[in-house]
């Protein structure tokens, strides 16, 4: 057995489970009227409901225990000191360092010079595209904008570009290409202009293979339309931590944004990665959503461990995935402006903490990073809602619910009773006697995630919210939180692959069906 699960806080928490499972919510409603409030909290936007868990007083209060036990403030702090908290690659996780409002962060080692400076690049480049001011090779305006990334480089802007395209300025147009797939590419600039698009090119190495072979697609397309020439630097830019492979590629170095070894990709799109949220809303909009991040920042370094919303969250998931079984997390946003929300937190969480070693290298005996999954509003009730009532998996749900608006308040107020509807069924089910094809079991566990509207701000909160509770899971089950080697391991694997797969050489060195793939696809191509 590991430490972990040797430890009292852990073997109370498994005493407890045994207690717990003869209970239901419909018992442990009715037992206290002032459960919902009891199991609820509010922070700057947010407010959290998370009384239909399967849970007590006591079990939170055991749940904190380990929390404590874990050390987790300590190692918050240790996270926003700018200590190595990624032990493997020897680095800080300062991503918080990025909506930070202190003039010198961390004391220890400050960045914010750094990161004023990139803000203040990032606004000149998008005043500049706002006012028409960018200009192609023959002197056309810039009209498009080309986002080239994978992973965090992508998954971020592209999700948040989506989500607040209610505050988008009129004018530039917003684009995204991620996959190697020339048909991700040839989709995205069909119909554009190539003396009015621009490409951004973000990529933390510059060396991600993805992205520079969609670069490389990108420059050769330019290239038909207006010829080879010096100028066609012009409809670059790039955000990477090598600005000699942007130079490489011919980007002007006033058209490179930094990224920085503290910075992770999945934790990137408060940096120059966000450019093209800048561009879509506005700096000042975007300074908005750091604003709503750091808001989050110090209610989690300050919140006890009983009223810490990240925190609750990690421990609730800890508690399904460890000591209930749970195998998934939905995450249901009900916003079609959110759609993207659930695909980023796959990222988010499952490469942050999808790990089977520990921080001393030792194998873990207990589950880690729950399958995340989930879609957008009311399609997915006719989707999978089905398996969540009826089904045999248990699956905790986090809805995440925008008050009515003004504009459409009919759709807006059916968008909510949906949610509010869906919640209420999951936990408490519907006995329909005599019918037992449409009993529907109840106590499947589900937060409400309730914000006032879906802005900058608010979108902010949300995604530091699920940073910090991953962050917290990670210390609870003695993860790094912070690398990904198994990623690394696959693109080391498809760098060996192409020039054979290219050149119709041999898979020596790798398993015989590898190597009979090898030889069976290039006898088709």
């Amino acid at each position: 057995m590991s430490t972990l699960t040797r430890s009292p806080a852990w073997q109370a928490l498994a005493a407890h489970r045994e207690k717990l499972a003869k209970k239901n919510l419909r018992e442990l409603f009715a037992a206290d009227k002032s459960r919902a409030a009891r199991f609820s909290l509010e922070t700057d936007e947010l407010f959290l409901d998370y009384s239909k868990h399967l849970i007590d007083p006591e079990t939170m209060r055991l749940l904190c225990a380990l929390a404590s036990q874990a050390e987790v403030p300590e190692w918050a702090a240790k996270m926003f000191a700018g200590e190595p908290v990624n032990n493997t690659e020897i680095r800080a996780a300062l991503h918080v360092a990025l909506r930070s409002k202190s003039r010198v962060f961390p004391q220890a080692c400050d960045v914010m010079p750094e990161v004023r400076a990139a803000r203040d690049q990032m606004r000149r480049f998008v005043d500049e595209a706002r006012r028409g001011a960018l200009t192609g090779a023959r002197g056309h305006i810039i009209t498009d904008i080309v986002n080239i990334g994978i992973g965090g480089s992508h998954l971020g802007p592209s999700m948040l570009v989506r989500a607040l395209r209610r505050f988008h300025k009129p004018g530039l147009k917003l684009h995204f290409v991620a996959n190697i797939d020339p048909a991700d590419l040839d989709a995205n600039v069909l119909g554009l202009n190539p003396d009015t698009t621009l490409f951004v090119v973000a990529s933390k190495t510059f060396t991600t293979a993805e992205t520079l072979d969609n670069a490389r697609r990108a420059r050769a397309w330019l290239t038909a339309s207006t010829g080879e020439t010096a100028q066609l630097s012009r409809h670059f830019a790039a955000v990477t931590g090598n600005p000699a492979g942007a130079a490489a590629l011919g980007i002007p170095p006033e058209r490179v944004f930094p990224m920085w070894d503290w910075v992770g990709g999945r934790y990137s799109v408060w940096s120059a990665v966000g450019l093209p949220v800048a561009v879509a809303i506005g700096m000042d909009a975007f300074e908005e959503l750091l604003e709503g991040a750091c808001a989050m920042d110090q209610h989690f370094q300050t919140a006890p461990l009983e009223r810490n919303a990240p925190v609750i969250l990690a421990l609730l998931d800890i508690w399904y995935v460890n000591f209930l079984g749970a195998q998934s997390h939905a995450i249901l946003p009900y916003s079609e402006d959110l759609r993207e929300f659930p695909a980023y937190l796959q990222q988010l969480e499952m490469e942050s903490n999808g790990k089977r070693v520990d921080r001393e290298g030792n194998e873990v005996d207990y589950a880690t990073a729950p399958v995340v999954w989930g879609a957008a509003g009311t399609p997915s009730q006719h989707s999978f809602h089905q398996m969540l009532h009826q089904g045999t998996h248990l699956v905790p749900v986090d809805f995440i619910v925008f008050a009515p608006g003004d504009n459409e308040p009919g759709a807006d107020v059916a968008l909510a009773a949906n949610a509010l509807a869906q919640s209420a069924a999951l936990a408490f089910g519907n006995p329909a006697p005599g019918a037992p094809h449409k009993a529907l079991p109840g106590n499947r566990p589900s937060s409400m995630l309730l914000f006032r509207r879906l802005a900058p701000r608010e979108l902010g909160e949300l995604i530091a919210l699920y940073e910090h509770k991953v962050f917290t899971e990670g210390i609870i089950w003695n993860l790094n939180s912070f690398d990904q080697w198994g990623v690394e391991h696959g693109k080391d694997l498809a760098h060996q692959l192409l020039p054979r797969l290219a050149r119709g050489e041999g898979g020596a060195g790798f398993d015989s069906s590898t190597q009979a793939l090898l030889q069976r696809l290039r006898s088709r191509k």
